[in-house]
Formats: structure tokens, sequence, C-alpha cells
């Protein structure tokens, strides 16, 4: 349950899309590494708040109590601890693993493929952060999936309208994860699941009410920079300051159009420090389809400064951002829309076939096939001593190859081969 196999026109798809963000982590200069499926346990417990029940544990094998990995920012600090490294930008495409209820129709496995892409290292606030969101912007823009907002926001401001609307320290990351359901569910229950749940007091959730329901740019942080209360926090002052750079980052980069800062947006994650961001995908208006695909997020990361400093024995901290791209539901969505156009996707590279129209030439076709794999061209053949010339064609068209070559006992005796476009049917000798 919630795991799939891909055939080859999903696979084909996969890599294609893949490909797109692979060559965009590079054109930014990220280098990639590889990390186990399994980690310890106790590498992954305590870093995903209330996520934490998702991981998948492992029965003690060998004297280790292990998991599978529930995401690639934990194996990532881990790796820059062990291997003492300070300063890093990295991608990683691998597979990770959630012990979730699978709702596959969203693009929701236990089994699926994460790409990410971090910074590590102590620079100039905002610039990196800035290039996270710039990223974000060219995939999203490259795939051409429809319009799409990248939703920004600060753990610190967040931690700061917590304290001055009156909630305890030790309930804001409970609070977090709250505030995280307003882009599902209306104030009303959030509101209710604070008082109910999570202990707040009915007039501090109002309070917080009053902020995270806003949303603008950066007319919205201008005035809460002036805000009487906020303005005294410290935490959600330096969090408003650095939004401000980030935007003027981001107006140099040419994207404001498609940035919102959110003050709804909390990221549930324990680990997020600072600037935090999502790409949500506005409905998907398709003639095609009567159910538009409903997918929300797909893309979403931030800062966290402290993770590093968590596996370090001496607690030396390496600030961290980075974006991970939620490719399973990207996938979802050209998955259906190739399925939607009829549009039927090559699944093999092949450049050419070899063939025959006559009988007893297998041996002719086995030595042209091996010069032409030896010069490094894609090429087939069909698995039988005398197939019909006929077969082989229609074994073109229905793969999509699109060149045979052609030899014959007149072609052998001439020293030549005929090579065909089987779209156009035309052959010329050569």
């Amino acid at each position: 349950q919630g795991t799939r196999d891909h055939p080859p026109a999903q696979a084909a798809l996969r890599e294609r899309l893949l490909s797109a963000v692979v060559s965009c982590f590079k054109r930014h200069g990220a280098a990639a590494i590889d990390t186990p499926v399994l980690e310890l346990r106790e590498t992954l417990m305590g870093k995903y708040g209330e996520d934490t029940k998702l991981i998948y544990e492992l029965q003690d094998q060998g004297g280790e109590l292990l998991a599978l990995r529930y995401d690639l920012t934990v194996p990532f600090a881990r790796y820059l601890v062990m291997n003492k490294v300070t300063n890093m930008k990295r991608y990683h495409v691998a597979k990770v693993y959630r012990r979730d209820n699978p709702a596959t129709t969203r693009g929701r496995y236990r089994e699926f493929y994460q790409c990410d892409f971090d910074i590590a290292g102590q620079y100039d606030p905002m610039i990196p952060d800035a290039e996270c969101l710039k990223i974000v912007h060219e995939i999203l823009s490259d795939l051409q999936l429809g319009d799409f907002v990248i939703k920004v926001n600060d753990r610190r401001i967040l931690n700061g309208v917590f304290a001055v609307c009156g909630v305890p320290e030790s309930k804001f990351i409970p609070a977090c994860s709250t505030v995280d359901k307003l882009d599902k569910v209306p104030w009303e229950e959030v509101r209710s699941e604070m008082v109910g749940e999570k202990g707040l007091s009915p007039e501090a959730a109002d309070h917080i009410g009053e902020y995270v329901q806003l949303h603008g740019g950066l007319d919205l942080i201008e005035r809460l920079l002036q805000d009487p209360k906020l303005s005294q926090n410290k935490l959600a002052k330096e969090g408003l300051e650095d939004m401000k750079l980030l935007f003027e980052y981001l107006t140099l980069f040419g994207i404001t159009g498609k940035i919102s800062f959110d003050l709804s947006l909390a990221r549930g994650l324990d680990y997020y420090t600072g600037v935090i961001f999502e790409a949500v995908l506005l409905h998907q208006e398709n003639e095609h389809v009567e159910e538009p695909v409903s997918v929300g997020s797909v893309a979403g990361g931030g800062r966290y400064d402290g993770l590093v400093g968590m596996f370090d024995p001496k607690g030396r901290k390496v600030p961290c951002v980075g974006v991970s791209i939620g490719i399973e539901r990207i996938f979802s969505i050209l998955e259906q829309r190739l399925e939607a156009s009829g549009e039927k996707l090559r699944t093999t590279e092949t450049q050419v076939l070899v063939a025959t129209p006559q009988k007893h030439l297998l041996a002719a076709r086995l030595k042209l096939i091996s010069e032409l794999w030896d010069a490094g061209i894609k090429a087939e053949m069909l698995y039988k001593k005398n197939p019909k010339l006929l077969k082989q064609l229609q074994y073109c068209e229905d793969t999509g190859i699109p060149l045979a070559v052609i030899v014959g006992e007149q072609e052998l005796a001439d020293g030549v081969v005929k090579l065909r476009d089987v779209a156009t049917r035309e052959e010329v000798r050569m």
C-alpha cells in the first residue's frame, strides 16, 4: 500500500522530469551526494515535530536500532558533521519513506522521491535564501505546470507573533503545527484546535488570528515593522528586517510577482529557524479533465541553522538553507495531462533499426548492428532469423524509431546500405 511500480511510459516521464530539475540544480553550481537509505533511529527521532510518528522503524538487526530515512535534510546534516564539512552546495535525488496513510490520488505515497538543493555555510544574510526561491521559480516556470505562488514567512516572525499574543514558549512548536493547517481548513477550526487541543487561551488564539490571516508584499513588511507590539519583539524585528532584505533581492531577480509574504505559513517541521517557504499551484483550468488536479504544495523549504549542531558533539553550528521539490505531485499532474492529451511518450531512445528484406541475412544484420553499437549509435533489431520487412518497419512505427537501415542481397553486393526515414518513407543508398 502506498507504493507503486512504474511501467516504461511512466519511468520515461519521470526521467525527463528529474533531468529538468537536476539540470537547474547544476546550473546553480550544486554537487551531488548520496547517503544510505538506513539511518540510526536516534538520528531521525525528535527532528520532525508531530510527524515523528510517520518514521519507519526497523527491528533491531545486529545490535543497531535503525529506521528508513524520512527526508534528505536530516541525513545531509549528519553527513556534514561526520565529514567535518562546513560549507557546501549540494543536491540529492533519492527515495524517502513515510508510514503515512497514502492518498495516492493526491500524489501522497509511503515511498517516494525527493529532490533537494541545500546551501550550507556562513554567508551574508538572505543571499542563499533568495537563490533557493529563484530555483523554485525557475523549475516551476520551466515545467509549465500553470500558475503558482510561492508563500514566504519566517519562523522568527511567527515566534514573535506567538510571544506578543501571550503564548508560552513551550507551546510555540505545537501552535506552529496548528497554524500550518490554515491552507487546508478555515480559521475557526484552527482556532478551536489551538484552544481545545493545544491549551491556548481564547484571547491568545483570537490575537494570533489577527496576524496569521495577513498576506502581502513589501508593504505588509513595512506595516508590521511599525506594529507597536511586534516591533518591540527582538525575534520578530530581526525576522521582518531579513524579510525586507529578502524581498529586495527577489526584486533584483525579477520574481516578486509570484511571491507572497504569508503569515499563516508555518511548515510543521521542528528544525526550521528562519525563512520558510512553500510553492503552491493555483487550481488548474483543464478542459479535458472534469476534476481539476488538487495537489497543493509542490515545493517547500527554509532555513535550519541549528540542525547540524544537534549532531555535533561540540555543538558547532553550520547555517543551512534548502529547498525540496515535490516531484511526486508534479509527476501526478504531468501524468494526468499526458493521458488527457492522448500523446504517446517514447519509452526508448533507439535511433535506428537494422532490417533485412530477404531470408538468410541474420549474419549481415548482426555484423552491422555490432558496428553501430561500437560507434555509440542506439540501435535495435528483431530477434528472429528471417523476419518479414513489413513487420520490422511496423516495429519502428509502434516504438517511434525514426530510421531503419536496410541491408539486402543487392546492398551487400554493392557494399552499401539503404537508409529509410520511417515517417516519410524516403530512402537513400549510402
